[in-house]
């Protein structure tokens, strides 16, 4: 019985191709949102009033996409978005190189005290993360936390599992070896699967944990939500979690999943609002116990300073970055996430977002009332 180790993708190697294609696909969309970065150099030369730029995590990067084209058409302000992960998005924050960054996972303490500053998390949207999968003429596959657990952690290695199986009655699972795929990079999606599988399998929180980058025992690494997708659909038996945008937009399959109400259930706006409808708009909300929730459902917030006076900043520019966001949380913008395979945030998460960029000042001085 062959098993894949854990390993980089190289230069070379069956998977190799795989990986490069998809990279090349996510090279002409990945650093910007909105018009060409030619335009935005040549408008940005002639005198446009500001450039709002930001970074961060891939997952909500198609909504980015969109709503901010759209705000850039219709305000004449340019705003780029660059999709580099949650952990390389707040580091630029840190050192002050963006506007605000976009997280899936919400600073620890430790995080918000290395900022030179005081900052503020606003939620943007919500998401879900799909555990997508190749397999030809098994559709609607069904698993559980525990089966996912073992599978990364090399305790399930064909598909023809006898676990496996037992959730997935009348399939005809092949002889086949199962591929995990898993992020390269520190990544807020990564974050946000251990953290499902963390409460889902008692095996996994002890040997595993929750984390942004793990060590990972078995596999294959790709980078981004792009490549993690592009590489499962390249390969026969692969296995991964991405964002479930990149799920769609590849072609890849999608398992049920069952939830801590005994249910089986697939990403839709409709369950990852249900797994919205307890807690706060400040935290993980995966494993819900609503009974239609989809157990990896998430918020995805933008972190951006409170005091708006710092690295030369103008005033005008502070006020456009708050400008910005207000809009971002408005019906216009929200209707834009499920266009893109994301959903809207409940109407309490809206509120608290907007009561949230009413603490932004500019010399101490609120910009909005």
């Amino acid at each position: 019985m062959s098993t894949i180790r854990n390993k980089k993708i190289s230069k070379t190697g069956g998977v190799c191709l795989s990986f490069v294609a998809a990279l090349a696909m996510a090279a002409a969309t990945l650093f910007t949102s909105g018009k060409p970065v030619e335009e935005l150099s040549e408008n940005a030369a002639v005198g446009r009033k500001s450039v709002i730029t930001a970074a961060g995590a891939t997952l909500p990067l198609p909504f980015y996409s969109e709503a901010f084209k759209m705000y850039w058409e219709k305000n004449d302000i340019p705003v780029t978005y660059a999709g580099i992960g949650t952990e390389r998005g707040f580091k630029s924050l840190k050192n002050q190189q963006i506007d605000f960054a976009g997280v899936d996972v919400p600073p620890t303490q430790a995080e918000l005290d290395s900022l030179p500053a005081k900052s503020i998390l606003v939620p943007a949207c919500m998401g879900a993360v799909t555990i997508a999968y190749n397999l030809e003429g098994v559709d609607n596959l069904r698993l559980t936390g525990e089966l996912i657990a073992d599978i990364y952690m090399g305790k399930i290695l064909k598909w023809n599992d006898a676990r496996i199986a037992a959730v997935n009655a009348g399939k005809q699972l092949p002889d086949k070896e199962i591929y995990p795929v898993f992020r390269l990079d520190g990544s807020g999606t990564t974050y946000i699967f251990s953290d499902y599988l963390t409460k889902a399998s008692a095996d996994w929180k002890a040997k595993m944990g929750t984390g942004k980058a793990l060590a990972f025992p078995r596999g294959v690494a790709a980078a981004g939500n792009t490549g993690t997708a592009g590489l499962i659909e390249k390969v026969p038996g692969a296995i991964g979690y991405v964002a479930s945008e990149y799920a769609a937009s590849f072609h890849t399959q999608s398992a049920w999943l069952k939830n801590a109400a005994g249910n089986f259930v697939q990403p839709t706006s409709e369950s990852v609002t249900a797994a919205a409808s307890v807690g706060d708009a400040t935290g993980m909300i995966t494993d819900s116990e609503v009974a239609d929730a989809y157990p990896i459902s998430c918020f995805t917030w933008v972190v951006l300073y409170k005091e708006q006076n710092y690295a030369g900043r103008s005033r005008s520019e502070a006020e456009e970055t708050v400008k910005l966001l207000e809009w971002l949380v408005s019906p216009e913008a929200q209707a834009v996430t499920t266009q893109v395979q994301c959903s809207p945030l409940p109407e309490k998460a809206v509120e608290y977002a907007k009561n949230m960029l009413k603490e932004v000042t500019y010399d101490g001085k609120a910009l909005r009332k």
